[in-house]
C-alpha cells in the first residue's frame, strides 16, 4: 500500500524576505532528495501564497511504496541533513501519513 507523507511548517522569521528565503532553501534542499533517495516515488514542495496570518508557510507532499520505504527515507543521511537545516528555520511542524 502506497503511503502519502505530508508535512507543513511554520517558519520562524518575522520578516517576509527572510521567510521567503527560508522557504526557498527548504524547497531546494527537499527537491534535491528526489534523485538521491531511491524510496521517493513522488515529492513536491509548495510555499504558501495566500492568507499568511493563518496558513502554514511551506508544505511537502511525498509518496512512498509503503511505511517501510518511508522509514528508510526518514533515516537516510541526506534526509537527516535536510531535516537538520529545516529545524533551524521553523517554529512548528505538522505531519500526516495516509494510504495513497
Amino acid at each position: 500500500m502506497s503511503i502519502r507523507h505530508i508535512v507543513l511548517w511554520k517558519l520562524a522569521a518575522d520578516d517576509a524576505d527572510t521567510r521567503a528565503l527560508h522557504a526557498e532553501q527548504i524547497a531546494e534542499r527537499l527537491l534535491s532528495l528526489r534523485g538521491e533517495i531511491a524510496e521517493i516515488e513522488h515529492l513536491e514542495v509548495g510555499r504558501n501564497v495566500a492568507y499568511p496570518q493563518t496558513n502554514w508557510d511551506v508544505a511537502l507532499v511525498s509518496e512512498f511504496a509503503d511505511v517501510e520505504a518511508l522509514e528508510r527515507y526518514q533515516v537516510h543521511p541526506a534526509h537527516q541533513e535536510v531535516a537538520a537545516f529545516v529545524r533551524t528555520v521553523v517554529t512548528e511542524r505538522a505531519g500526516i501519513d495516509f494510504p495513497a
